[in-house]
């Protein structure tokens, strides 16, 4: 598989596990407004390939997550802000415009240092 985008996650806001009990993964690059920060999973922000499409994979914690669905924007805002936010609910149809939805489990928790890789099958 071809990585098309991969980070590290530096910094976990306050708030932002408790978007994983909602079956919600909020990410933002370094520099996040402070009153974004607090809800979000904080990363180095790496290069976008491509544009994300369903069928690639999200990967967290070394596990794949399936993508579903993406919304209008959130390859721009993933590409520009490091933000968008990832769905657990294998919907087909994106909720939001900055959405990603991937079919699996909602990962307990994500730790510092862990990546998140969006990959594409070659």
């Amino acid at each position: 598989m071809m990585i098309i985008y991969q980070t590290t996650f530096n910094k976990i806001g306050d708030f932002a596990t408790e978007a994983l009990a909602d079956d919600m993964l909020i990410t933002f690059k370094q520099g996040a407004p402070a009153d974004l920060e607090d809800y979000c999973f904080i990363h180095s922000h790496g290069v976008l390939l491509d544009e994300v499409q369903v069928g690639d994979v999200a990967e967290f914690n070394g596990v794949d997550y399936p993508i579903t669905a993406v919304g209008s924007v959130a390859s721009f805002n993933l590409k520009e802000l490091g933000h968008v936010t990832f769905r657990f609910d294998q919907a087909n149809q994106a909720e939001f415009p900055g959405t990603i939805h991937v079919i699996g489990a909602t990962p307990d928790r994500v730790e510092l240092g862990s990546m998140l890789r969006i990959k594409r099958g070659e």
